[in-house]
C-alpha cells in the first residue's frame, strides 16, 4: 500500500461543469490550515459566480470515505496532521474489518483503534505465527522440538486475529 504524500483536489463548480467547462484549480490541501481556509480559497477562485457549488472532480491522498464529488469532510485536515505510518495502519485496519470512518466515530477514533490492535507486519503467516507464538515459549524450551508455524497460524492464530495481504505484507491485528 503506497499512501499519497501530496493531499490536492480539483475544484471545480457545477455550474462551470453544466456550461462545458472544467475550469478551476488543483489545491494541495497542506496549504490551509483547516476546512474554513480551504473554502475561503475556493471561494476566490470561483469568485466569478455569485453562489458557487463546488464539485470536487478529481483528487490525490484523500481516502474516498472523507471526500465525494460533492462534498469533503472536514475530518481531512486530521488525517493530514497523521503520521504516514498512522495513516498507513489506519486504512490498513480499516480493509481489514471493512470499517468505515463514521462507523468507527471518525478518523482520530479509527487511528486510535487501529493502534490499539495493531500487531504487526510480517513477510508471512508463519512468520507472523512465530513471533506472536515466540512470545509464551520459555528459553529453555528444547531445540529439537520443530514447530510448524503454518499449521499453528492455520489451525489457531488465523482465527484469533485480522489478516491480510497488503503491498507485500501480511498486516496482523487483534480481532476484538
Amino acid at each position: 500500500m503506497q499512501l499519497a504524500t501530496e493531499f490536492r483536489v480539483y475544484v471545480g463548480t457545477y455550474a462551470k461543469y453544466n456550461a462545458g467547462s472544467i475550469a478551476g484549480e488543483w489545491l494541495d490541501l497542506s496549504d490551509f490550515a483547516d476546512h474554513d481556509d480551504f473554502h475561503a480559497k475556493c471561494l476566490e477562485i470561483h469568485a466569478d459566480e455569485s453562489d458557487p457549488e463546488f464539485m470536487f472532480q478529481d483528487h490525490e491522498g484523500i481516502p474516498g470515505q472523507l471526500i465525494s464529488e460533492s462534498w469533503i469532510s472536514p475530518e481531512v485536515w486530521e488525517w493530514l496532521e497523521m503520521s504516514e505510518f498512522d495513516r498507513e495502519i489506519t486504512i490498513a485496519y480499516m480493509c481489514l474489518t471493512d470499517y468505515t470512518f463514521a462507523e468507527l466515530g471518525g478518523v482520530w477514533v479509527a487511528k486510535r483503534q487501529a493502534e490499539d490492535n495493531y500487531v504487526g507486519q510480517y513477510e508471512s503467516e508463519s512468520d507472523a505465527a512465530e513471533a506472536i507464538a515466540g512470545e509464551s515459549i520459555p528459553d529453555n524450551f528444547p531445540s529439537w522440538i520443530v514447530i510448524d508455524w503454518d499449521a499453528t497460524w492455520g489451525n489457531q492464530l488465523g482465527q484469533d486475529y485480522l489478516s491480510g495481504m497488503i503491498n507485500g505484507e501480511l498486516w496482523v491485528f487483534n480481532n476484538r
